[in-house]
């Protein structure tokens, strides 16, 4: 019952105020995130009344359900792109991605190493911030691009392929950050060498499955009597390759994208993948998608900003500039247009429930907590990097409007959009 009330209050508002962000120019998401921060004002406001909402983003069926609307969004993603065009941006995206990564990645740790007081733990605590700053929120900048009708535009698939990689490097880093968190010391040669292998493996196996198997599995979909049975194969696909990318130590969502990468034309009659295909857009941009971007607002805490404002404002600025300048810069000398450069950076700011998944983990493992007592700026680092990941996620759909919004793009992605 509990989880139904949730689901009630979480839907109508973020419905109500994505309706009132599209009325006003912005995508959905702007809405259903200013909705989310919204129930989280009120809940802190009227905690004594709304005792079930206070333990919302608590709840387990409640979290299940945002990482299920993850695993929906990246499936979406995965079908509605087109895999050969994904490939052809493969050079240019992983220049992108290096960019994107590593600058802010340095920017970030060398920010926190400043500014961090001397502890057994201050290496972790520094390696966490850049961690946070490096990653890109994959299935936020997925519906931005969703919600503009830019994905399938040359810029929307650089953005998509080099937050790809981002991720990638993100699991491996994160993986370091977990060693030094639970040891103390960096890992070993041999260690690294395990997570790219598990990498290499993932992709091979998942690509070669795509390629030569799928395509036969699929003619057979085409032809079989059961309702709804290629609903069923797409779901049980995708979980499969997500549930191998855990086993490999990887997220899911690398997973769930590909399964909807493969799922193409080429796979199935047209009939059917536009059947599939309304049917995962349905779910997704109508009940899991909304929910998963009020939960992001309902996490934001503002401690920081009275406690360490300083550090919070440039956290921000970090954050923002370290992917304009590591991905859009790289993007304009590979030929991208300038305004198709600056949205790479801006797609790439977001950050999302990612870096909340990142903080949730360090909190965990007690990042937060040494030296005893905690001085401000360690005590309120996590509240610190919840309002990046809230801002980033908010500010990048607005941002990205007032640059692709009104087809200002670059003229290769205006020749992708006519195909």
């Amino acid at each position: 019952m509990e989880l139904l009330y949730i689901l009630l209050i979480v839907l109508a508002a973020t419905r109500l105020c994505g309706e009132i962000a599209e009325r006003l120019g912005q995508p959905s998401l702007v809405g259903e995130i200013v909705g989310g921060i919204l129930l989280g004002i009120a809940i802190t406001w009227f905690s004594a009344d709304l005792p079930i909402l206070r333990r919302a983003t608590e709840n387990e069926a409640f979290v299940a359900l945002t990482e299920l609307a993850i695993f929906f969004l990246m499936l979406l993603a995965g079908i509605e792109l087109k895999p050969q065009k994904l490939a052809e941006a493969g050079v240019k995206s992983f220049a992108i991605a290096c960019g994107g990564f590593f600058v802010p990645l340095s920017l970030g740790f060398g920010l926190a190493w400043f500014f961090m007081p001397e502890s057994d733990l201050k290496l972790a605590q520094s390696l966490f911030v850049g961690t946070a700053l490096a990653i890109t929120a994959i299935p936020v900048a997925v519906k931005i691009l969703m919600d503009l009708g830019k994905l399938q535009t040359e810029t929307g698939n650089l953005i998509v392929s080099a937050a790809l990689f981002d991720d990638v490097f993100s699991l491996i880093l994160l993986a370091v950050l977990l060693a030094i968190i639970g040891t103390g010391g960096i890992p070993s040669f041999g260690e690294f060498a395990s997570i790219i292998g598990s990498v290499a493996i993932f992709f091979a196996v998942t690509v070669v499955i795509g390629m030569y198997i799928i395509p036969k599995v699929g003619r057979w979909i085409s032809e079989t009597q059961s309702p709804e049975f290629e609903m069923s194969a797409i779901l049980l696909y995708a979980l499969g390759y997500s549930y191998f990318a855990e086993l490999m130590g990887l997220h899911f969502i690398l997973g769930a994208f590909l399964a909807g990468l493969f799922f193409n034309r080429t796979t199935v009659d047209r009939k059917v993948f536009e059947s599939v295909q309304a049917k995962v857009s349905g779910i997704t941009s109508g009940f899991l998608a909304p929910i998963f971007f009020a939960s992001i607002g309902m996490h934001l805490d503002l401690s920081a900003i009275t406690a360490i404002p300083l550090f919070v404002v440039l956290l921000l600025l970090v954050a923002f500039g370290g992917k304009m300048v590591g991905a859009g810069i790289p993007a304009y000398w590979l030929g991208v247009g300038r305004n198709g450069a600056l949205a790479i950076g801006v797609a790439m700011s977001a950050r999302g429930a990612v870096e909340l998944i990142i903080a949730d983990i360090a909190l965990r493992g007690g990042v937060f907590s040494t030296p005893d007592p905690a001085p401000p700026i360690v005590a309120n680092l996590f509240s610190a990097v919840v309002i990046v990941a809230v801002v980033t996620t908010l500010a990048t759909p607005i941002l990205l409007r007032s640059l692709l919004g009104r087809g200002e793009n670059d003229e290769a992605s205006k020749k992708e959009a006519e195909k």
